[in-house]
């Protein structure tokens, strides 16, 4: 079983940065497409973003993309969500997956395995 800690999160201001890593341990999560996913308070979990597992196909939800960028060193077993720009409706817990197979989805049915979340804040 795989095991994925999230970290990175913070409080930060309206059009600021932050770097999220998730590092896997347990089982390698090469060969498995990662992604990320958030929850506002108040809603439902949502997609933001996922990589294949050599890193060749990215896919970006419509509201964070131009500003998110998702990355992996497969060598760490580590992922990584650089969030530029931030903005206030990016406030959320952000939860990395490892997906179930190699290529990307967007659809959390496709992962298997789910960190426990890192707080992100983002005031006005």
């Amino acid at each position: 079983q795989v095991q994925l800690v999230e970290s990175g999160g913070g409080l930060v201001q309206a059009g600021g940065s932050l770097r999220l890593s998730c590092a896997a341990s347990g089982r390698t999560v090469n060969g498995y497409a990662m992604g990320w996913f958030r929850q506002a308070p108040g809603k439902e979990r949502e997609f933001v973003a996922t990589i294949s597992w050599l890193g060749g196909t990215t896919y970006y939800a419509d509201s964070v993309k131009g500003r998110f960028s998702i990355s992996r060193d497969n060598a760490k077993n580590t992922v990584y969500l650089q969030m530029n720009s931030l903005k206030p409706e990016d406030t959320a817990v952000y939860y990395c997956a490892k997906g179930a197979y190699g290529y990307t989805s967007k659809n959390e049915g496709s992962y298997n395995g789910w960190g426990q979340g890192t707080q992100v804040t983002v005031s006005s």
